[in-house]
């Protein structure tokens, strides 16, 4: 167990790799991105708008580096190396055991596969085994019902609605809803996250 909550390392699952994201990432990731109407489906909810551009993509990532209360990932397929998605965690707290884990997107054509499964295993072991987590939590846009749906499925609670919590892209104000994991909660969700991927091979 590390007592370096913010410790920048690749960590692995049976098929993802996520691995701390970098400038060097920008291509990639403005390709698995896509075009609209694609990009605009995944960044939907998103406070950032989709890249047009490598360069779009270069600022955005600049910006995560920035922001050190976040520990940003690439999302990327052992076996071709291809760019997925990001995810992220943030709010990380090693003093009360808790952290965060979001601002989280999946390239479209990888919708409804395990990706998202196996990566949320990875940053749930990463938290509850390796850091030591209490406690996990998510924050969601009301209005994305799909996100608050795939957090249920991981085992997550629904804590309640954060009023007025963050502002959207379109600069309207957004009620956020709060879910959470508990480290004693950790071993069954384990057990079927597990079992949910091995559905996929």
């Amino acid at each position: 167990m590390t007592t370096d909550w913010f410790e920048r390392v690749a960590l692995r699952g049976p098929t993802l790799t996520l691995t701390p994201i970098t400038r060097a990432d920008a291509a990639d990731y403005r390709a698995a991105a896509g075009d609209p109407p694609e990009s605009d489906e995944v960044f939907r909810h998103l406070r950032q708008a989709p890249p047009v551009q490598v360069a779009d993509a270069e600022r955005i990532i600049e910006e995560i580096e920035a922001d050190r209360d976040r520990l940003a990932y690439a999302q990327r397929l052992q076996a071709t190396g291809e760019f997925v998605g990001t995810t992220s965690f943030y709010e990380i707290s090693p003093q009360w055991r808790s952290v965060a884990i979001g601002h989280t997107w999946v390239a479209r054509r990888h919708w409804r596969t395990r990706v998202n499964t196996e990566s949320k295993l990875i940053m749930l072991t990463r938290a509850f085994e390796g850091l030591g987590a209490e406690r996990v939590v998510w924050h969601t846009d009301i209005l994305n019902l799909r996100s608050q749906q795939a957090i249920e499925r991981l085992g997550a609670q629904r804590e309640g609605v954060l009023r007025h919590h963050r502002l959207r892209l379109d600069g309207s104000w957004r009620d956020t809803v709060q879910f959470s994991m508990l480290a004693a909660e950790w071993p069954a969700v384990r057990a079927q996250l597990t079992a949910r991927i091995e559905q996929y091979q």
